[in-house]
């Protein structure tokens, strides 16, 4: 028998093992994620039903990873406290060891049943959820398939003295074999796939029960090393404390478990019977025990995190209304500066997100593109803080003059917040198809979107002044730049297509791209020119209002153009 290709196959099954787990918990993510996440939010009241929260997803899921990033997700954002959070993560790591004790069991018969019925499921299934649940079962009739595979494989190794010789070595250095089982579960991204491997491998008389335990600890140890390592490359220490305390109470246990392990084994195995079911058995009986000794002591504990990790001073909230104070209510005229003054705020935003898709268009960082999609968050929240404010106002105590200036307010955030919604939906759209795909723009086309770019900033700086100085002049100026964008839009499709036909553009794709950005930037333009301009000359010139054309001329406040 060649060991090449020996080696091979047990690495194909291997991966087809770790492929089986991974369909397992994509299937059930997809199927009960939203309502799973939910349930677990709402049980993270205290550490007791955190800890049966976090038992019963993980049990579901099949991953303790899956449970501790939603879990640290709402420790982060303040939403459930350190000890229920801890309290979660100790029943997780509970959860994983379920499926090993059914998989302790010989029910490898089934694994063809589980892929046809998966298989009927997922092609004839015309409900999502059908699908998902035959990806649930293709994964454990996977799973089960390459446990069976790769027993067969093993079998006629048992006697090899070579493979004895090597196993036997790990018996007097079970810290060499925690280090080594902690790095393939790391690698892994999943303990049950590891200590399934160790099971079988003790099956088949591999693996000395000694070693086959102090791989289980390992295994335990590595899924705690993925969430330190994603906690460690944020800035935020309220963030890192979950997956810091999960992974010191992995190392204790592991290092009590490592103490007792020449006592551990004669017990656990003369009390399982055999060896696979004893490593299913001390996998489940060493988290038991790590959660009913820990369990007690998360409030000092959690208060232990806190002063190694104490919270950074808070940020100031882009999105969080600085000037719009509520005590102002009472005086219309103060209350409409305030809101004035928080909508130049927006204005700012908007300019940001403008100048980050300039440079995301000209090939800076892509990084430009997600900051850009924050930004309009920021918007959204002012534009609907704002409006609330406004609203909020005693009409009563308004005059002719302060309802003027409540309606020009409105109108100018409800514009910059539609202009902020074509950058995001829409020439973000563009801009990140054409990284994706690998595309550019020719020379020509690029300089003459960074022109109008350009323009666009220019017009809102000078929308922003015209929303303050109320300026007729400015007003005129900035409702000509709709008519003159129009005519920058229609040059540029002409040169557009004149490149086209001369074959200086490569693809038909950023055509249709180009021609997406150049209606884009028009659009945006004219969100600019109606958030202020229109108003301000309907006002000042006595015309009623609509009545103005784009060389002067109002249009309604948030036109779609």
């Amino acid at each position: 028998m060649n060991p090449y290709l020996t080696l091979f196959d047990i690495a194909g099954f291997v991966a087809l093992l770790l492929w089986g787990v991974h369909m397992v918990q994509t299937g059930i993510q997809r199927a009960f994620g939203p309502r799973l996440r939910t349930m677990l939010g709402v049980a993270l009241g205290n550490r007791v039903y955190a800890f049966f929260a976090g038992l019963g997803v993980t049990a579901i899921l099949q991953s303790s990873t899956a449970t501790g990033l939603i879990v640290a997700g709402f420790a982060a954002n303040g939403l459930v406290g350190l000890v229920p959070a801890l309290g979660a993560m100790l029943g997780a790591n509970v959860g994983t060891t379920l499926i090993v004790q059914v998989l302790s069991f010989d029910i490898s018969r089934i694994a063809p049943i589980l892929v046809l019925i998966g298989v009927v499921m997922f092609r004839r299934g015309n409900a999502t959820h059908v699908r998902d649940f035959g990806r649930v079962f293709i994964g454990l009739g996977l799973l089960l398939l390459s446990l069976h595979l790769l027993l067969a494989q093993l079998e006629p190794y048992r006697d090899l003295p070579e493979l004895r010789t090597a196993l036997e070595a790990l018996s007097g250095q079970p810290g060499l074999a925690i280090l080594l089982a902690a790095v393939l579960a790391w690698a892994a991204h999943s303990s049950v796939a590891v200590v399934v491997l160790v099971m079988s491998f003790s099956a088949q008389g591999l693996l000395p029960i000694d070693v086959a335990f102090a791989l289980v600890l390992g295994a335990n140890l590595g899924t705690a090393v993925n969430p330190m390592l994603e906690g460690s490359a944020k800035d935020d220490p309220q963030a890192r404390r979950l997956p810091l305390g999960n992974f010191i109470n992995r190392v204790i246990g592991v290092l009590i478990g490592l103490a007792l392990l020449h006592h551990i084994h004669p017990w656990m195995t003369g009390l399982a019977g055999d060896n696979a079911r004893a490593v299913a058995n001390f996998h489940t009986v060493f988290n038991l025990a790590l959660a009913a000794v820990f369990l007690p002591l998360l409030t000092p504990y959690a208060a232990l995190l806190r002063r190694w990790l104490p919270s950074n001073p808070a940020k100031a909230d882009p999105g969080r209304p600085m000037y719009l104070d509520s005590a102002a209510r009472s005086m219309p005229v103060v209350a409409l500066g305030n809101a004035a003054r928080e909508a130049l705020r927006m204005a700012d935003t908007l300019q940001t997100m403008l100048h980050h898709s300039r440079e995301a268009l000209a090939g800076a960082d892509r990084k430009r593109i997600a900051e850009a999609r924050r930004l309009d968050d920021v918007l959204d929240r002012l534009n609907g803080a704002i409006k609330t404010y406004v609203a909020g106002l005693d009409q009563d105590e308004l005059t002719a003059e302060d309802r003027r200036r409540a309606d020009e307010i409105l109108t100018f955030i409800t514009n910059l917040e539609h202009a902020g919604d074509v950058i995001d939906k829409n020439l973000l759209n563009d801009i990140s198809k054409l990284n994706k795909r690998g595309l550019t723009f020719s020379p020509e086309g690029r300089r003459e979107l960074d022109e109008m770019h350009g323009r666009l900033e220019v017009n809102l700086r000078l929308a922003a002044s015209l929303f303050v100085t109320e300026d007729t002049r400015a007003a005129r100026l900035l409702a000509a730049e709709k008519e003159a964008f129009r005519g920058l839009e229609t040059r540029a499709t002409q040169a557009h297509f004149e490149r086209l036909r001369s074959g200086r553009i490569d693809t038909t794709e950023t055509s249709a791209l180009h021609l997406d950005v150049l209606r884009d930037l028009r659009r945006i333009n004219s969100h600019l020119v109606a958030s202020a301009a229109y108003g301000a000359l309907e006002n000042r010139d006595g015309s009623p209002p609509g009545s103005l054309e784009p060389s002067g001329v109002a249009e309604p406040a948030a036109t779609s153009e």
